[in-house]
């Protein structure tokens, strides 16, 4: 399985960027094969749009969740018609984050967690 998660730095010992469409980078680990890449975020310099521009970037990567800190609705809603899960994780490194939705300990989560333009 693909998932994504939100990254301030490039290895799996960086902190979780708790904002989706402004995040640093994205780690997509294959739980399966314990591998990883990091990819920076292209969209980080767009004014408008880069939830959504961020989540075709994830769905098209064949992830099937993201562990994220916040995200807005227009994002979420990519992400929902994409059929990917979203997981909400805060103040920890992407290494605990990825073990924790192994261990089914992260909240799954249907709806926005912040306002459009907030970032």
């Amino acid at each position: 399985m693909k998932v994504a998660v939100t990254s301030v730095g490039t290895d799996l010992d960086s902190m979780i960027d708790e904002r989706f469409g402004r995040s640093s980078y994205f780690i997509i680990a294959d739980t399966d094969s314990d591998e990883f890449e990091v990819f920076e975020n292209e969209g980080l310099s767009s004014a408008h749009g880069t939830g959504v521009q961020v989540a075709q970037f994830i769905a098209e990567k064949g992830v099937q969740a993201i562990i994220t800190g916040k995200i807005g609705p227009n994002a979420i809603k990519v992400l929902k018609e994409s059929g990917i899960d979203v997981f909400i994780a805060n103040s920890m490194t992407v290494r605990q984050a990825l073990a924790n939705f192994l261990e089914g300990k992260l909240e799954k989560i249907s709806g926005a967690t912040t306002g459009q333009h907030n970032k």
